[in-house]
């Protein structure tokens, strides 16, 4: 029963933070600390969990995914595949090349909480000092923006930076606006996620049970519902909101959390 407890909260952390400029992954680490889940089946829900997140883009942006299917990359009417693809790259080739590294130095608590920090001063420079908007809606970002955004997307590799975070700031950095480069997360996290979480997968394939089934689905389930009420309701707040108060959240996060750790 507490693993089942466990899992719903995990799920609910996961989808509620996947999709804000918060770190999921950093909250999960953080969670699992406090919760004493971190055994090596635990470790395997956490890739598990991620699934849930995934899915709820999927079924929320099911017909953008769709038009993705336009390769007139010539003369693109808004978003396309070619968007996606260079988004993707640079992450794509420092994930694989330093996957090992990053599971092995940087997945603890001490180093999300640098991670939270960090990304919170970079969310703040880039509410400062964002460009002239130049695409206001998702179909407006140029192939120049979605590569830039790729690179900031490398930063996310550190626990605690939030992919959305980095990314998001990388788009205000180069013109797109705060709601624009949010969707362009969005969109781009599928196939990183799916494609992380893969790999981790197969390696930690023996900790998959029939036994644990129950665990993974509760955990996952919870995490869809969630991040798709949170996908919505962040998309109202980022009309509202400025970047800089979710780097305050992560600056009181870290500080409390530095505090339970002393």
């Amino acid at each position: 029963m507490e693993d089942l407890i466990n899992a719903i909260i995990l799920g609910i952390v996961e989808g509620l933070t996947e999709f804000l400029p918060v770190s999921s992954t950093g909250h999960l680490i953080l969670t699992a600390d406090l919760l004493n889940f971190q055994d090596a089946r635990a470790k395997t829900f956490e890739v598990v969990v991620q699934f849930g997140a995934v899915l709820a883009v999927l079924v929320l942006y099911r017909k953008r995914f769709a038009s993705l299917l336009n390769f007139n990359f010539a003369k693109p009417s808004g978003l396309n595949a070619l968007h996606i693809f260079l988004a993707l790259i640079p992450a794509g080739i420092f994930g694989v090349l330093l996957h090992g590294a990053i599971k092995h130095y940087l997945f603890s608590s001490s180093t999300v909480l640098i991670g939270l920090v960090a990304g919170g001063l970079l969310m703040i420079a880039a509410d400062r000092w964002k460009r002239k908007i130049t695409a206001e809606e998702i179909d407006d970002i140029s192939y120049k923006q979605a590569f830039a955004i790729g690179l900031f997307q490398i930063l996310a590799l550190w626990p605690g930076f939030s992919r959305s975070g980095s990314t998001i700031s990388g788009g205000m950095l180069f013109g797109a606006s705060q709601k624009a480069a949010a969707e362009f997360t969005f969109i781009v996290s599928v196939p990183i996620m799916a494609g992380a979480s893969g790999i981790d997968l197969i390696k930690s394939r023996e900790f998959l049970t029939a036994a644990d089934l129950p665990l993974f689905l509760i955990g996952l389930l919870a995490a869809f519902i969630v991040a798709t009420i949170a996908i919505v309701t962040f998309l109202n707040l980022i009309k509202k909101l400025r970047l800089s108060w979710f780097a305050y959240y992560r600056f009181a996060l870290a500080a409390i959390f530095a505090i339970v750790m002393l």
